[in-house]
């Protein structure tokens, strides 16, 4: 894509919250991006959800609110199809002046984990499975939209129904060329359980890559979505009564001769997939504030809601937060269940491939897969149950201190309980819109 042809562009790294910060930035840019020649404040990566600064954040007042530079990643520049004006949008990732990766930047955390896997001579495919709902946001409260082919507003689930997805066919057909246009895998999508919500599914590839294509399929349906004349919202329960929308990601690992390691030539797997879901297991707990990092997050996250609540794993079972899917032993791999569709891809790969490497790693073996419905099972392991509860399992979990630097924990506490206190001072009623088409 030829950045010096277009009357501008837009560069931007992704915040704490999956949110994109940046700037639009001449064509003269183009040519030079690689050099640093664009800067944007270090606390800008760890802002809160409204884009406020944090209260005593070590990174604004105390350290000046220091400059760091912003480089391009390897995804390149991609297009942005729900402008009207040709434009591109460049991924980047926030370092300081001796080209040192920023410990806040959720991208970087990310590199670290996978290369923690090169390190073995490994590489992690992976794959995600998003969840969205379709809604009317003009008035007071979020309500279902208009079925575009009755002209009726959407009442019913509508599970697997061709005909949802035929009545909303305009606004799928520009997302899957937006998805083409982008280079994002969009492969099946299916009419979900809640009222005018459904599922897009990318096809697994590199776990970078995947992470940037989920953020920017979230980006992109939002965006398509307002084109149409609706909202496109990844909230993890825009109705109090209706199906909460979340984001299972499918993990393989492969070792240098494209080998994956989890495949024993049998349905079970190997003793490395066993350590994986071990580790997966024992940082599930302290990793809850990345799978449900809003207050809205833990009204999805209740018993029987198709929402795991425990840390337990299962063969082909969906009510387990770990699932080993059947089929080919080739393609043997892990379903992590438990995040919403309102996480930062970059944390929430973070938070499941380093869990899976530390039990690698340690070699630790899992309990029994369960059988049966995982939400009457008497005492599994629980994951936190609320908003602030989550913010100190994250602070004081061992196993996520190996996961994510200490800096990126402690930001991420800080920006959660400041947006405790911000939601404290509004009208629970109102809630909903900050979350909208913010996560």
């Amino acid at each position: 894509m030829d950045l010096n042809a277009l009357h501008s562009f837009r560069v931007a790294a992704c915040d704490l919250n999956g949110q994109l910060r940046g700037k639009r930035v001449p064509p003269s840019y183009a040519d030079k991006l690689s050099k640093g020649v664009v800067r944007m404040p270090f606390s800008a990566l760890n802002v809160d959800l409204w884009g406020a600064d944090i209260e005593d954040s070590p990174l604004v007042f105390e350290s000046g609110d220091a400059d760091g530079i912003l480089l391009p990643t390897e995804r390149g520049p991609v297009p942005v199809p729900w402008l009207e004006t040709e434009t591109a949008l460049v991924l980047m990732s926030l370092y300081d002046d001796q080209g040192k990766p920023f410990a806040g930047d959720p991208r970087h955390a990310l590199t670290s984990v996978l290369q923690r896997y090169a390190e073995r001579g490994w590489s992690v495919v992976a794959a995600t499975e998003l969840e969205f709902t379709l809604l009317d946001s003009s008035g007071a409260r979020p309500v279902p939209p208009i079925n575009p082919l009755t002209g009726r507003r959407l009442v019913d689930e509508a599970v697997l129904s061709m005909a949802e997805m035929d009545a909303f066919d305009a606004f799928f057909t520009d997302l899957y060329d937006g998805c083409e246009a982008m280079s994002i895998p969009a492969q099946t999508a299916i009419s979900e359980s809640g009222i005018g919500q459904f599922e897009i599914n990318l096809n697994h590839q590199d776990a970078m890559r995947c992470a940037d294509d989920t953020l920017l399929f979230k980006v992109l349906t939002r965006g398509l979505a307002r084109k149409h004349g609706f909202t496109a919202t990844f909230m993890a329960k825009p109705y109090a009564q209706d199906a909460g929308n979340g984001m299972h990601v499918h993990f393989s690992v492969v070792d240098q001769d494209g080998q994956n390691i989890f495949d024993n030539g049998g349905p079970e797997g190997t003793d490395l997939l066993r350590s994986a879901i071990a580790g997966c297991l024992s940082a599930m707990p302290g990793s809850t504030l990345i799978f449900a990092p809003h207050g809205n997050s833990y009204t999805r996250l209740v018993p029987g809601a198709h929402a795991p609540t425990e840390a337990c794993w299962a063969y082909e079972n969906r009510t387990a937060a770990l699932r080993v899917p059947g089929g080919a032993p080739s393609a043997r791999r892990i379903e992590h269940r438990v995040a919403g569709g309102d996480i930062n891809p970059y944390l929430m790969l973070s938070a499941v491939l380093g869990a899976a490497l530390n039990g690698i790693e340690d070699g630790t073996e899992p309990p029994a897969p369960i059988t049966g419905n995982a939400y009457e099972i008497d005492g599994l392991p629980q994951l936190a149950g609320d908003w602030a509860s989550a913010i100190t399992a994250l602070e004081t979990d061992p196993q996520v201190a190996r996961i994510f630097p200490a800096p990126l924990i402690s930001n991420l506490a800080m920006t959660k309980r400041q947006e405790i206190l911000r939601f404290n001072e509004r009208p629970p009623e109102e809630h909903w819109l900050s979350y909208l088409e913010a996560v």
